[in-house]
């Protein structure tokens, strides 16, 4: 199994800065990718992390404000000059609690995340799972909580929704965005609730990875930086995109891409014109 090369860099590059954001699973589109077009190889785990780095600048980029503020005002509050009562201090410590479960069970399953779940009839099914669960998360929908209301049970639930994107197939906005949805937040409001929820989880993630590139047998520096890159730029104007389109719209496009992909992807599956792992 060779290294991604310089070419390859650039288009996983663009599919990691369309999908990551996008409820349709950016490290399912990196597998399918892979085996589709650059003779079967799987990216790595550590490739995949390290250019999430990428998508998840774009949103400390986009949403600078915000997080600065929040971070402003949460380490004031830590030494007593912001009451913990302030809703930036709050939001703070949801996104840290939020961040719990992913953190903790990215460590005990690692393993199993870098090899076993990357196995394409899995992603198949969480393709279509996640877009059945989906599809009633948006139909049965309050539509109607704001972030204010978010509640500290609520911030686990919804780290919860987020572990689950560990496995590829899932995606991470898709199921926090769902999470969401069960429990009556606005769409827009899930959608940048999960992406801010997602920062501190995949810089972690991604910076844990970077001792692997280079070692790593399908990853080499250059063409890491490169897709990196690459996905930073495309991830800010989905990012902008998507927060305008989920105000107006539902999820339902997103559903049905789901359904369709899993279905190709089942079909590539059982007439063996890609392979399963």
């Amino acid at each position: 199994m060779g290294r991604v090369t310089w070419f390859e860099a650039i288009i996983l590059g663009i599919v990691q800065g369309l999908t990551e954001f996008l409820p349709i699973s950016s490290s399912a589109h990196l597998l399918i990718v892979g085996q589709l077009f650059f003779d079967g190889r799987d990216p790595g785990a550590a490739f995949t992390a390290v250019t999430q780095i990428g998508t998840e600048s774009a949103v400390i980029v986009y949403f600078a404000k915000d997080i600065w503020r929040i971070i402003s005002r949460w380490s004031l509050a830590l030494v007593g000059k912001v009451p913990q009562s302030d809703p930036d201090v709050r939001m703070g410590w949801m996104v840290i609690v939020g961040s719990l479960p992913i953190a903790i069970l990215g460590v005990l399953f690692e393993d199993a995340i870098d090899s076993g779940l990357r196995n394409l009839w899995i992603t198949a099914a969480m393709l279509s799972g996640v877009a059945i669960v989906l599809a009633i998360a948006d139909r049965v929908a309050k539509n109607e909580r704001t972030i204010d209301q978010l509640t500290w049970r609520h911030a686990i639930f919804l780290g919860l929704w987020q572990a689950l994107a560990l496995i590829p197939g899932v995606s991470r906005s898709g199921a926090t965005i769902s999470g969401g949805l069960f429990m009556g937040y606005r769409r827009e409001v899930a959608a940048r609730y999960a992406f801010l929820l997602a920062v501190p989880a995949v810089m972690a993630s991604g910076l844990y990875k970077l001792k692997d590139i280079g070692e790593d047998t399908s990853a080499s520096w250059g063409p890491t930086l490169l897709a990196t890159g690459i996905a930073f730029v495309i991830g800010y104007g989905v990012i902008a995109w998507l927060l305008r389109y989920v105000a107006n719209h539902t999820f339902t496009v997103f559903v049905i891409y789901r359904l369709a992909l899993a279905a190709l992807l089942v079909g590539l599956l059982a007439t063996g014109t890609i392979a399963a792992t």
